[in-house]
């Protein structure tokens, strides 16, 4: 069972129960070849994952994400390992100017830029709406949707016909959370986000789509939770138990290759272990 709270916004080593989330018994076959790739939160958890997939399938990978540089190292370390390039950079996404920033830069050094995928996020549960605070209420905002907004705006022009955009939602948006009401409002958001992008972009050829997944481990969970709801995390699944981001990052090379996903533009794969889809 797994109890535990670590330091927020979570490293991997410090998690005991350590997350699959390295695609070791991946095998790709360059279904991203001569790609490049943005994935922010691309540190850690399923960010990482898709980041180690892409690279598996010839991608090159920038990653952005807050401060957790050990993940980050890790993550480039294992990118590197595959032979491709992997840049990184530290910052707070919830800054729109270091959206922009990042952008310009991974265009830069990668050279240009196929596939955006935001994949930041944030969370601080709340026992009822009176809890979250109205700076709680806006962070939230400010890093879960509005880092898309920005993301994608700057990234926009730089983006060629063929090129597509992922964004991650969550089971929460489709079905809210009472204990993250915050988050779950933000989730709803890229759902809405990502139909109304992938209409406004289809005659550019630009694919739109999201991941919503269920429960999974990361680092956010005991970064965020008590130790109770650590423990109990994911057993509310038909398969009882949350996913490792190893499962999930599948979905984003879906959704990333032309090949597998030509004609996908405004849906949403919901892993979600076993459940029906609502709505």
């Amino acid at each position: 069972m797994r109890s535990q709270t670590i330091r927020y916004p979570g490293d991997t080593a410090e998690m005991k129960d350590q997350p699959r989330d390295e695609m070791r018994d991946y095998r790709g076959r360059g279904l991203l070849k001569g790609k490049k790739a943005l994935i922010t939160g691309g540190d850690s958890g399923i960010g990482r994952a898709t980041a180690i997939a892409y690279a598996k399938e010839g991608a090159d990978v920038a990653i952005a994400y807050l401060d957790e540089g050990d993940d980050a190292a890790r993550t480039v370390d294992l990118i590197e390992r595959e032979g491709r390039r992997c840049v990184r950079y530290a910052g707070d996404l919830g800054d729109p100017a270091h959206c922009r920033e990042v952008v310009e830069r991974a265009h830069s050094e990668l050279g240009a830029l196929s596939i955006i995928v935001n994949n930041v996020g944030t969370q601080q549960p709340a026992g009822d709406l009176t809890e979250i605070t109205t700076e709680q209420w806006r962070r939230t905002f400010a890093v879960n949707i509005d880092s898309f907004f920005h993301v994608t705006r700057a990234a926009l022009p730089l983006l060629a016909r063929g090129s597509c955009i992922i964004n991650t939602a969550s089971i929460n948006g489709l079905r809210g959370n009472r204990h993250l009401i915050d988050y779950s409002a933000t989730k709803g958001a890229v759902l809405a986000f990502t139909y109304a992008m992938a209409q406004s972009l289809v005659d550019r050829g630009i694919r739109v789509n999201c991941v919503a997944p269920g429960p999974v481990w990361t680092p956010l969970i005991p970064a965020t939770f008590d130790e109770e709801a650590v423990a109990g995390f994911g057993e509310q699944a038909p398969y009882g138990r949350a996913a490792d981001p190893d499962e999930i990052a599948p979905s984003y090379v879906f959704f990333a290759s032309s090949t597998m996903s030509s004609y996908y533009s405004g849906e949403t794969l919901a892993p979600i272990g076993g459940e029906t889809l609502p709505g």
